[in-house]
């Protein structure tokens, strides 16, 4: 075995290799760009070494300063990761030469599962199901476009050297063909250097099923079962679960089989990922009917793999140092079994209600679930980052991956649940509550499952007020009491919170914005031992502000409270910055602000004819130009952030007055992109 690894990522999957690495008394090093100077990454392994800039092209790409940083601190093995470079054949290449172990498949498997069309070739001679398509090395676009059309709409462009959702088009009819492809092309130039493209059927109502391979030295390979990854959003996934439900035990087999005959075609060795689109023609009644297709192979370890660890009880990371250390599999076939289920939440800094844009921010609030609420299949939280760490725009928009396993998938949904409600993340938007609408849409608790599904499920999945204005208020009001309160001096009368009058009763007015409507709340006190009242959303002299009876007390753990309004009993957690208050609970999160009517007295309305970023990001290209009549709807620009690309659209009918940017500029988020005059 290995006594020094180095670790060519950063991020959640550092710290995981790190993890067990350190069980296996594998020291190692860490290496790190100027944005994670302070990263957890850097500080959970024994060594660490700058490689240069934030942005990746100066830093995580550039092996030759990782190799240097390998050979100056002896490391004998480097462990890639995912992204960056890990199916990079060349970096592969350059590890061999330098007398380093790459801890990854061979050179050659990575450039013959690469390229998607030669794949797709290599998979045909081993027998692989195919979907129909085009993956010719001839990339003229008429001659794609002809293709297109032969195949039959709707069809899929992806970039030949894609992967992760990037350089993928979904085309529905013909005359939207040629805009599609130069949009995946560039899109695939920027992510891969590599525009070429392959087209292919677009499968109704498809499964998305991959397959864990892991093969050695030695000639054995295996497959670990399968992860059904259909929930996806822009082609990314966002649940993953381990097995498949509804996966018949004959196509289980069948399609394991298949994976390891594509491993075999290739040499493959290490952890290895066979990804196949599952059609269901009999619906979601019948998956006896389903019929699979080979759609890629990752020649690396998945972001999903944790879900496979917990139903086999194997940790892959300890395979694949073991495996690349010459030693064979640990097990053989018939030696691997099913326990259970899991299920894998990305938590992802982004507002799913805005188009899943990426945010950015400080963790100013970071609470992870509770470990001792839950007897067995506790959370596991697998994550790069602590509260006050920074999620900047350099890197990928994900936070952490919350993992749970069950005896069955429902106690599994349960466990998952449970553990989201318990994750408090503020500072910056993220897909927490979202995520825990869809564990909670009939279609994903019932396993009806397709890559639509988020699309398909939209009513019962965005903009959801689980909380509501009555509650939130209270929680407001509670918080701003009880920190008044804690601000008292002891003794001191006029710091109590009880609202007492010597004759007569008062009440108290709480203004607030809750998602950009006013409120108010009035909070009546109860005098002589009589309970206090508070009425939400009653205006100035508003006969209903006689409200429902409302009680608090904080509990031991700073920021919960014990709420009473009415007959609602809710524990909520409260946390305060400034004017803003973001409440979680056991059914929602929300936000709610309180509003000072003096300090905004006067305030101009926005004014119009601005166009802005609603992400710090890149310029990618203007559609327009100065001059340009542009109709409500229209793309105007391309931006890209996260590694993503987003079209910015006209707000309304105008005319484009002036471009304040240049394609390739950085902005941040609401810088003013261009001007729009009335038309």
């Amino acid at each position: 075995m290995f006594q020094k690894i180095l670790i060519a990522n950063r991020g959640e999957i550092a710290c995981r290799v790190a993890a067990t690495a350190r069980r296996m008394g594998v020291k190692t090093v860490a290496v790190y760009s100027d944005a994670d100077a302070q990263a957890k990454h850097v500080a959970a392994c024994d060594e660490a070494v700058h490689i240069g800039g934030s942005a990746p092209k100066d830093s995580y790409l550039r092996w030759e300063r990782i190799l240097q940083a390998a050979k100056d601190t002896g490391a004998q093995a480097i462990h890639p990761g995912y992204g960056f470079l890990s199916e990079n054949e060349d970096f592969a290449r350059a590890c061999a030469e330098a007398g380093l172990v790459f801890i990854g498949p061979p050179a050659s498997a990575i450039a013959d599962m690469g390229l998607k069309a030669e794949s797709k070739r290599l998979m045909a001679t081993a027998g692989v199901p195919l979907v129909p398509g085009y993956q010719g090395e001839d990339q003229d676009p008429q001659l794609l476009h002809r293709e297109a059309d032969c195949i039959g709409y709707p069809v899929l462009i992806k970039a030949s050297a894609g992967g992760g959702g990037k350089g993928m088009r979904l085309v529905e009819k013909s005359e939207d063909f040629a805009a599609a492809l130069e949009s995946c092309k560039r899109e695939a130039t920027g992510s891969f250097g590599n525009d070429a493209v392959l087209v292919e059927k677009y499968v109704l109502r498809p499964r998305h099923i991959e397959i864990q391979v892991f093969g050695d030295t030695q000639g054995n390979v295996v497959y670990l079962f399968e992860r059904d990854c259909s929930v996806q959003r822009r082609h990314q996934k966002v649940l993953e679960e381990a097995p498949a439900p509804h996966m018949p035990p004959l196509l289980r087999q069948q399609m394991g089989e298949a994976a390891v005959a594509a491993a075999r075609a290739v040499g493959y060795v290490g952890a290895g990922t066979v990804e196949f689109i599952v059609e269901q023609p009999g619906g979601y009644e019948a998956p006896e009917a389903m019929k699979f297709y080979f759609m890629e192979m990752n020649t690396r370890l998945q972001v999903e793999h944790p879900v496979t660890e917990a139903i086999t009880g194997e940790d892959l990371v300890e395979w694949q140092l073991r495996v690349a250390a010459g030693q064979p599999l640990p097990k053989r076939q018939d030696e691997l079994k099913i326990h259970g289920h899991a299920i894998e939440a990305r938590i992802c800094a982004e507002n799913p209600d805005n188009q899943f844009l990426p945010a950015t921010g400080t963790l100013a609030v970071y609470r992870k679930p509770d470990a001792a609420a839950f007897e067995r299949g506790t959370p596991r939280i697998d994550d790069g980052v602590r509260r006050g760490d920074a999620i900047s725009p350099f890197y990928d928009s994900m936070i952490a991956k919350l993992i749970v396993h069950g005896d069955t998938r429902e106690q599994a949904l349960a466990r998952l649940d449970e553990a989201l409600a318990q994750t408090h993340i503020v500072g910056l938007a993220t897909n927490v509550q979202f995520l825990r609408h869809v564990v909670h849409s009939d279609a994903f608790r019932e396993a009806k499952l397709d890559t639509a599904l988020i699309q398909r499920e939209a009513a019962q999945l965005f903009d959801q007020e689980k909380v509501g204005l009555p509650l939130a208020a209270a929680a407001a009001v509670a918080a701003l009491l009880s920190r008044e309160q804690a601000g008292a001096q002891p003794g001191d009368p006029f710091g109590q919170r009880d609202g007492w009058r010597s004759l007569v009763g008062s009440r108290r007015r709480f203004d607030f914005d809750f998602h950009g409507q006013p409120a108010t709340a009035w909070l009546s006190y109860g005098q002589r031992g009589a309970a206090h009242r508070l009425s939400v959303g009653a205006r100035d002299g508003d006969a209903a502000a006689a409200g429902e009876e409302f009680a608090f007390s904080d509990a031991a753990s700073a920021g919960r409270i014990d709420l009473r309004l009415g007959e609602q009993r809710v524990r909520a957690s409260v946390y305060a910055h400034g004017e803003v208050f973001d409440v979680f609970t056991a059914r929602g999160a929300t936000r709610i602000t309180l509003v000072d009517p003096l300090a905004h007295a006067g305030v101009a309305a926005g004014e119009g004819g601005r166009l802005t970023a609603p992400m710090p990001g890149k310029v990618v290209s203007f559609a327009v130009q100065a001059g340009d009549k542009v109709s409500k709807g229209q793309p105007l620009a391309v931006m890209e952030a996260m590694k993503m690309e987003h079209t910015i659209a006209a707000p309304a009918d105008g005319v484009v007055a002036e471009l304040l940017y240049a394609p390739g500029d950085q902005v941040a988020e609401g810088a003013e992109l261009l001007k729009l005059a009335a038309a």
